[in-house]
């Protein structure tokens, strides 16, 4: 079986990273277009400096950062909330944001019945 080269707005990966910014705004949809024309702000140029230094550790607040070609293959630590979830970059999340691939909240899991529950609901198993 052949493998599937992966292609965003019919180019290759490497195609994209060929191009300079204002080329590959140009292939978003809109949101994202929006975002990048008005250009980045002071925390994500601080951040994608970092990052174009070759720092190992990259750890990020900046949740709405757009992810671009030249992200691909990093390990990113994104804020979420109490934490930094570590992030890998893959083809196929071009052009969409850091904060939409790590949850902020938890599921929600009960223990026993609390003081004051009724006597059926103290009957129901725990497991």
């Amino acid at each position: 079986m052949a493998k599937k080269i992966f292609k965003y707005r019919g180019k290759t990966i490497e195609e994209l990273q060929a191009l300079n910014l204002n080329e590959f705004i140009e292939l978003l949809p809109a949101r994202e277009k929006r975002s990048l024309k008005r250009g980045y702000t002071e925390e994500q140029k601080k951040f994608l400096k970092k990052m174009e230094s070759g720092s190992s550790k990259l750890k990020t607040h900046c949740r709405e950062l757009v992810i671009t070609p030249n992200m691909i293959g990093k390990t990113i630590g994104v804020h979420a909330g109490n934490r930094f979830d570590p992030v890998v970059v893959v083809e196929e999340m071009i052009a969409h944001r850091l904060g939409e691939f790590v949850l902020t909240r938890k599921r929600l899991t009960h223990s026993a019945p609390g003081v004051g529950a009724t006597k059926s609901s103290s009957a129901v198993s725990v497991k």
